[in-house]
């Protein structure tokens, strides 16, 4: 979901790049070189014929540049429109440029006010690379044709861009921080919501209490020692491993909560509540991008797991950290049906479990963050929120 948000804002902001760069561009080359008398354009020379079929050319790839334009919008390819589009008017502005001015005894007084457009709208599309790639694009064109035709007075429209450029990065700063305001508060407000919703199904199983958070934290340690994933990568997954077992909401508290074993009509219905918390959180921005890992973290490495029954490398990465996770974290807690484990014990059952229910490699980095494990669950019993802060009930 958010991918496709991100996606047609792309869409928008490039459809609406283009209709300025194309009427801006021909309606400014139409009145400089055409409807300005005053200006020596038309001093026909060898050099000049030259660079007249050359302006043809050159409309003409940018207008050809159009259905291009739309197939890449067509098949979500948006993002390299606008760097085609720049890499074309560089190119052949900086051709039509030096082609027109190395042999003349005009001063240089070409350019187009589309390159204004290119630096003041490059923040739009929310992105360094853009801004700075126009920007400096922009400046080494003028420095090449002035460097090329020898004339000092192509270091005004350079001062030109560079103002124009440092106030696109301001406007860009502006923006991000805007932007990075509004991921803080969401986050923020979708952490309490998550929250919540956890501490109603621990009211309802009181034996998980903690269960939630001590998986996410322990996934969440595996995640970052794979070396796979930034940070910032992981803040839905975090979520996502906090609502793992928000399914169970779903299931009688007679089973829930049961003393004895299960019989199988029993278990069958609490293999139910990866499915049912799967499509609780569906349409959750964000968190819905890690969907697999409430959907599959009871899956196992041999295919013996549920729902699907998938195995090996089939099941999502982060599911399978997940599910270490999970396992670790119930072995080590009290249950209706049992107290709970020696860290020692559950350490030597993940190793037992290698290549049957978890993933190998995933068994040999259990490893080495074991220490790491213990300690989190340490913090937990002293009353701290393992993301920060004091907990609110007595651990």
């Amino acid at each position: 979901m958010k991918k496709t948000t991100f996606l047609l804002e792309e869409k928008r902001s490039t459809i609406l790049f283009l209709w300025l760069f194309y009427v801006v561009f021909f309606v400014y080359d139409i009145l400089y070189y055409d409807l300005f008398p005053a200006f020596p354009w038309h001093d026909v020379n060898d050099k000049s014929i030259i660079w007249y079929n050359f302006m043809y050319v050159k409309y003409g790839v940018i207008l050809g540049l159009i259905p291009l334009s739309i197939y890449l919008i067509k098949v979500n390819k948006t993002e390299f429109v606008k760097y085609i589009i720049f890499i074309e008017y560089f190119t052949t502005n900086l051709f039509s440029d030096i082609l027109y001015y190395k042999d003349s005894s005009h001063s240089y007084t070409s350019g187009n006010l589309v390159e204004i457009i290119f630096i003041l709208f490059s923040p739009i599309f929310v992105t360094k690379k853009f801004t700075y790639y126009v920007s400096i694009g922009l400046i080494v064109k003028y420095i090449i044709v002035g460097i090329v035709i020898q004339d000092p007075i192509v270091m005004f429209p350079i001062i030109i861009m560079i103002v124009c450029s440092f106030i696109a990065f301001i406007l860009l700063h502006r923006i991000l921080n805007y932007i990075k305001a509004l991921k803080n508060s969401y986050d923020e407000q979708l952490e309490g919501i998550v929250k919540g919703v956890i501490a109603t199904l621990e009211l309802k199983d009181p034996y998980t209490r903690g269960h939630s958070e001590r998986v996410a934290a322990y996934a969440m340690k595996m995640a970052e020692a794979t070396g796979k994933f930034k940070p910032s990568e992981l803040n839905y997954f975090y979520y996502a491993c906090l609502l793992h077992d928000i399914g169970k909401v779903s299931i009688p508290d007679s089973i829930l909560t049961k003393p004895g074993m299960l019989t199988d009509e029993e278990f069958d219905i609490i293999k139910t509540h990866p499915v049912v918390g799967a499509e609780a959180i569906r349409d959750v921005e964000g968190i819905a991008d890690n969907i697999g890992v409430i959907y599959y973290h009871h899956e196992r490495w041999d295919g013996k797991g549920y729902p699907n029954g998938l195995s090996g490398e089939n099941i999502p990465f982060l599911a399978r950290v997940t599910a270490v996770a999970d396992a670790f974290d119930a072995m080590t807690s009290s249950r209706s049906y049992r107290p709970a484990l020696q860290f020692e014990v559950a350490y030597q059952r993940i190793l037992d479990g290698q290549g049957s229910q978890f993933d190998p490699q995933l068994v040999e980095l259990f490893k080495q963050i074991y220490p790491d494990w213990v300690q989190i669950s340490k913090t937990y019993c002293k009353g701290v929120d393992l993301r920060g802060g004091k907990k609110i009930e007595n651990s």
